[in-house]
C-alpha cells in the first residue's frame, strides 16, 4: 500500500483516553498513578530525564521477542489490534454476509490470511504467471510496463511514483517522480563503512540469494543473481540524494513536460509506463531529483536485461513476502526484521493478519470501529484542545522578537487558516469495486493494493478534495499536510493505558494531546519545510529575507544540539536530517505548556500523587515517548528516518525549557543542563 501515503508527512503522535466522567486526583480505583509509578528513583532527573521518568516501567516490561520496541505505543497498538481483531473475527464468522458488503470483504480477507494450510500448500503459485511474464521480456521497453504493474500491486521498483497535490498549485493533483527503487532503507546503507553497515550489506546479499532460491534458482545462479542485483541497486543508490538533502521542498520540486522527461531518460519507455499505470495522456510531471533520472538512464543502459529481470522479480516478491507461505515470510522476516531491527521472532499470525487486513481494508474497518469503540465526544474534546493550542500559538507569534511585523501578519493568516480534522471523516471512500474472496490471501492483498493504486491515479486531472482523510480513525498516528495546511488526528489517539475509565488530569492532557500532537503538528506548518508553504498550501516563500536569516540562525542551534547526541554505539543523530521534527517537538512542548498554564490545575498549584503541576506536565511529555527500542532498530532509524529516537525526543526539547529545569532542580554540571547561550528558542 505504498501508494496510499507517499505524498503525506505522517508524524507519529500520542494522546489519551478519557470519557465524560469528571477528573479525579489519585486514580485510586485503577491502581498507582501512571506517572509516579514509572519513575526510576535510582536515576537523577538531571542526568537522564527519559530514564528517570520511564525507567521503572522499562525494567518491569522487557521488549517482547516478537517486537522491536516496547512502551506506550506498543500498549496502545495492542489495544487497537485487539479491537480490530474482534471486528475481523466477527466478520469472518458471518458466512452469510451479503456479497460485496463491508463485512463480507473484511471476513474473507481475514479468513484467507489465517488459512496457513492453503498458504503453505500454494507457495508461490499465485505469482507464477507474473514471474513468467517477467522472464519473457525481450527488451527494456517491456521493463516499463512491468515496473508500472509492480508499483500497482506490490512495491516501488526503479523509482518513486505517486499522484498527489501539486506543491505550487495546491488545488490540482500532479504526477510525481522521485528517487527510489532500492531495497535497503536508504542510500547510506549501500556506502557507509561502519561495521554494522558492512554486516548488513553482506546479510542482504545472502538474503537476495535465498529469495532467488525460493523462486526456483539453482544455488550458483541464485548467488550470481544476488550479487549482480546488489551492484545494480548500489548504482541506483549512488544517483540518489542523501535523506537530509530531500527535505527542502523548493530544491526537490522540478516541473517538466513529459517530452522533457523522455529526453532525460530516453532508454525508459515512459509511454508504456503511464499507459499501464492508467495515466495515458499525461503531459507534465514533477521530478524530485533530476540527477537521479540521469543516473538511472545510465544504469538502464549498462546493466544487462537479465539483471533487470531478477531485480523486478525480487521487488515483486519482496513487497508480498509477508502474505505468502511460511518459508518466504520467514526469509524476509530474518533480514528485514531480525538483521535490520533486531527482532528475534515474528508476531503471532493473527496479529500479522489483523495488521494486513487493517492496512488494506482500514477504510471499511474504520466505519465499524467508530461505532463500536470510540468514546462519544471524541471529536469535540480533541477539537477543544486543538483550538486551545492554536490560540496559544497566535499569542506566541505576536510576541516573537526575531520576526518582523510584515511576516507576523502572514504567519497569523496561515495559522488562522489551519484546518483541524479530528476523530474520523464525515465521508468514507467507496470501495464497492474491490473484489475479495477466500481463495487466495496474496491475491486479496494484490487486489487491495491495486484498488488503492487506482484510487490514487484517478485523482490526476481532478480538483483536490480538501475534505479527504488519508488515515483511518483506528490508525495510531497523526499528520500535518502542508499542501492542505491541515492537521489530522484520528480518534484512537485518545487512548492511553492507566486512564481507561477516568479523564486524565490536564497536565497529562496538555502535554500529550496538546504538546506532542497539536503543538507538534501546527509547528510543521512553520518549520524549515512547512514555512515554505503559504496559507493555501502553495509552495511560496512568504518570509522576508531578513526573517529567513534570523530563523535559520536559530535552527542551526537545534541542528548542532542533536548532532552532538550519540544514539547507539558511536552513531550520532543527524541534526540536519531530523531538524524539522526536532523543531516541532520543542515548539509543541512549549505550546502545550503555555496552554496548560491557563487551566485550573496549574493556577491552583494542585498536586497529584505528590507531583506539582509542572512536574506532571513534563513527566507526561516523557510518557508520550515512553518507548524502549532495540539497538538495531535505533541504528536503522538514525540512518533512515527524519525523527530522532524516542529518548532524544524527550531529552532534546526539555533541555531547552527553563520551567523544566526549575521543576526538577536541574543545575549547572548536570547532563541535562544547557546554558542560556545554547538553549534553543524559536517559537
Amino acid at each position: 500500500m505504498n501508494s496510499r501515503f507517499l505524498y503525506l508527512s505522517m508524524i507519529a503522535s500520542v494522546a489519551l483516553l478519557f470519557s465524560c466522567n469528571s477528573r479525579v486526583g489519585k486514580n485510586t480505583d485503577q491502581g498507582p498513578d501512571p506517572l509516579a509509578s514509572h519513575i526510576d528513583s535510582t536515576v537523577k532527573p538531571g542526568d537522564d530525564f527519559f530514564l528517570f521518568a520511564n525507567g521503572k516501567w522499562f525494567k518491569e516490561h522487557p521488549i517482547p521477542s516478537s517486537e522491536q520496541s516496547n512502551g506506550l505505543w506498543q500498549l496502545i497498538q495492542d489495544t487497537i489490534n485487539s479491537q480490530v481483531k474482534n471486528v475481523c473475527e466477527s466478520a469472518a464468522a458471518n458466512t452469510g454476509a451479503a456479497p460485496g458488503s463491508n463485512k463480507q470483504k473484511i471476513g474473507d480477507f481475514f479468513f484467507s490470511g489465517m488459512d496457513s494450510v492453503s498458504l503453505n500448500k500454494n507457495g508461490l503459485a499465485s505469482l507464477k504467471e507474473d514471474f513468467g511474464r517477467i522472464d519473457g521480456l525481450k527488451d527494456l521497453k517491456g521493463l516499463a510496463a512491468e515496473a508500472a504493474y509492480i508499483h500497482s500491486i506490490s512495491g516501488s521498483p526503479v523509482f518513486g511514483f505517486y499522484v498527489g497535490q501539486d506543491d505550487r498549485i495546491s488545488s490540482k493533483n500532479a504526477i510525481f517522480i522521485a528517487q527510489g527503487g532500492i531495497s535497503l532503507p536508504n542510500r547510506d546503507f549501500y556506502f557507509d563503512k561502519d561495521a554494522r553497515a558492512v554486516m548488513i550489506r553482506g546479510k542482504f546479499i545472502e538474503h537476495l540469494s535465498n529469495m532467488f532460491k525460493i523462486m526456483g534458482y539453482a544455488d550458483g545462479k541464485a548467488r550470481q543473481a544476488a550479487e549482480s542485483m546488489m551492484k545494480l541497486e548500489t548504482a541506483i543508490a549512488a544517483g540518489s540524494r542523501k535523506l537530509a538533502d530531500t527535505r527542502d521542498p523548493l530544491k526537490n520540486y522540478n516541473k517538466y513536460t513529459v517530452i522533457r522527461l523522455k529526453q532525460m531518460t530516453p532508454v525508459f519507455d515512459w509511454d508504456r509506463f503511464f499507459e499501464k499505470a492508467g495515466l495515458a495522456g499525461a503531459d507534465t510531471v514533477i521530478v524530485g531529483q533530476p540527477e537521479f533520472l540521469t543516473a538511472l538512464n545510465g544504469s538502464l543502459k549498462s546493466f544487462p536485461l537479465d539483471t533487470w529481470k531478477n531485480y523486478l522479480k525480487f521487488h515483486l516478491i519482496n513487497g508480498l513476502a509477508r502474505n505468502l507461505d511460511d518459508k518466504t515470510f520467514r526469509e524476509s522476516f530474518s533480514f528485514y526484521s531480525t538483521t535490520l531491527r533486531g527482532v528475534p521472532e515474528p508476531k503471532p499470525r493473527w496479529k500479522r493478519v489483523v495488521q494486513e487486513t487493517d492496512g488494506s481494508l482500514g477504510e471499511l474497518i474504520g466505519q465499524i470501529y467508530v461505532d463500536e469503540y470510540l468514546p462519544k465526544g471524541t471529536k469535540e474534546k480533541l477539537a477543544e484542545i486543538g483550538n486551545a493550542i492554536k490560540a496559544v500559538y497566535a499569542g506566541r507569534i505576536k510576541s516573537l522578537d526575531w520576526m518582523s511585523e510584515t511576516t507576523k501578519v502572514k504567519a497569523l493568516k496561515k495559522l488562522d487558516a489551519v484546518i483541524i480534522k479530528v476523530g474520523y471523516p464525515d465521508k468514507w471512500k467507496d470501495m464497492t469495486t474491490l473484489q475479495i474472496d477466500r481463495s487466495s490471501y496474496v491475491r486479496n492483498v494484490m487486489n487491495a493494493n491495486k484498488w488503492w493504486f487506482g484510487y490514487m491515479v484517478s485523482k490526476y486531472g481532478k480538483p483536490v478534495d480538501r475534505a479527504e482523510w488519508n488515515m483511518q480513525p483506528q490508525t495510531y498516528n497523526a499528520y500535518y499536510n502542508p499542501s492542505n495546511n491541515e492537521i489530522v488526528v484520528p480518534g484512537c489517539n485518545i487512548i492511553v493505558p492507566g486512564f481507561e475509565r477516568k479523564l486524565a488530569d490536564d497536565a497529562i492532557l496538555y502535554s500529550i494531546i496538546g504538546g506532542s500532537t497539536f503543538g507538534h503538528e501546527i509547528t510543521h506548518g512553520f518549520d524549515d519545510q512547512g514555512s515554505k508553504y503559504d496559507e493555501k498550501g502553495n509552495l511560496f516563500n512568504w518570509w522576508t529575507a531578513e526573517d529567513s536569516i534570523r530563523f535559520y540562525a536559530k535552527t542551526k542551534l537545534i541542528v548542532q544540539q542533536f548532532s552532538d547526541y550519540i544514539a547507539v554505539d558511536s552513531l550520532h543523530i543527524n541534526g540536519e536530517q531530523t531538524q524539522g521534527e526536532n523543531i516541532a517537538d520543542l515548539a509543541g512542548t512549549m505550546m502545550g505548556y503555555e496552554a496548560f498554564k491557563n487551566t485550573a490545575q496549574f493556577r491552583n498549584g494542585e498536586k497529584i500523587a505528590g507531583l506539582t503541576p509542572d512536574q506532571r506536565f513534563f513527566l507526561g511529555y516523557a510518557l508520550a515517548w515512553m518507548i524502549n527500542d532495540r539497538p538495531e532498530a535505533i541504528a536503522s532509524q538514525v540512518k533512515s528516518d527524519v525523527h530522532s529516537p524516542a529518548k532524544f525526543r524527550v531529552l532534546g526539547p526539555l533541555a531547552n525549557i527553563p520551567e523544566f529545569h526549575a521543576a526538577f532542580g536541574i543545575k549547572q554540571g548536570d547532563a541535562m543542563w544547557r546554558p542560556d547561550s545554547l538553549r534553543v528558542k524559536i517559537w
